[in-house]
């Protein structure tokens, strides 16, 4: 007969490597890393060693969000932080965000995602005095109810890439000060409202080869952007409608442009700065009609570069 008796398994997983257990924990939600510490003697002390901490305060009680965040960064002994996501929807926790940042700057963090969604209409004041002088942070991506207020010039030494997804800023100044502040910025993506918070959108990053911006914005020529950026090799210009203008300096390292859903802007300039990609990708609804007649007649032999074009035009 079958032995029905039970079988004695051996734990596989505690003999894996200390280094790929830390990998394999550090994709799962540090709530659930830390739930591993009951597991034995050799997991007790094992979660304070991820380099990745992910919070959701979705999955907390109330009130206990931020006091388990701050605890698990108090307890934290990796050399160095790699990543700290937070995921923030109560605007109680929210309040405290100030103090969980400073205390993740600290800790020589390199990667921070910060998604703030309230009810309200309300946001988060993002804490400045964090970014005065930072070598360690190479990623930042904030979301949604985040307020940007930079009173002075920020300094972001190592900064490569930088994702602002529907943020506010306080005022144009701010823009300036945050950009001009990430000497090593490399890639930039920016999702906006345009002229919720400021009219003029400053772009000027010398080291930017990277640049997205996408804009659901439909209005009648109120502000715009202007961008600097001699060293872009890449640019995704998505949704732009009625903006007042889009000033763009020459950009002559540029490789590939991509133009799309772009509506009646007043200024022209958008076009003429693209006369050095090799690749350029146009999908304009209407503009202009004196615009539309460059593009079909000599302008486009401006474009001696281009190994690629795709248009497509609307009516």
């Amino acid at each position: 007969m079958r032995n029905r008796g039970l079988v004695n398994e051996e734990d596989r997983i505690s003999e894996l490597p200390e280094a790929l257990l830390l990998l394999i924990l550090s994709s799962l939600p540090t709530e659930t890393v830390i739930a591993t510490s009951v597991l034995s003697k050799q997991w007790k002390s094992l979660w304070k060693l991820v380099p990745n901490l992910k919070f959701d305060s979705k999955y907390h009680y109330h009130y206990t969000f931020s006091d388990n965040v701050f605890r698990s960064l108090i307890s934290h002994k990796a050399p160095v932080l790699d990543s700290l996501h937070l995921k923030v929807e109560d605007k109680d926790d929210a309040l405290d965000v100030g103090i969980l940042i400073g205390i993740a700057f600290s800790r020589h963090m390199r990667k921070f995602v910060l998604k703030i969604t309230l009810l309200e209409e309300s946001f988060v004041r993002f804490p400045s005095a964090w970014c005065s002088c930072n070598d360690t942070l190479e990623i930042l991506e904030l979301k949604y109810c985040i307020l940007l207020d930079f009173p002075s010039l920020v300094c972001l030494k190592s900064l490569r890439k930088l994702y602002l997804y529907h943020v506010r800023f306080n005022d144009e100044e701010s823009v300036c000060n945050l950009l001009c502040g990430c000497p090593s910025l490399e890639d930039l993506v920016v999702h906006r409202h345009s002229t919720t918070d400021v009219e003029s959108y400053t772009i000027a990053v010398p080291s930017l080869q990277r640049l997205t911006i996408y804009d659901d914005y439909y209005g009648e020529g109120v502000g715009g952007y202007v961008i600097n950026a001699p060293s872009l090799k890449y640019l995704n210009i998505d949704g732009f409608n009625g903006l007042e203008f889009c000033l763009i300096e020459k950009a002559p390292e540029l490789v590939e442009a991509k133009i799309s859903a772009v509506f009646e802007i007043a200024n022209e300039n958008i076009m003429d700065s693209l006369t050095s990609a090799k690749c350029l990708s146009l999908h304009l609804a209407p503009f202009k009609v004196n615009l539309r007649f460059k593009i079909f007649t000599g302008f486009i032999c401006n474009w001696a570069n281009i190994n690629v074009l795709c248009c497509l035009m609307h009516r």
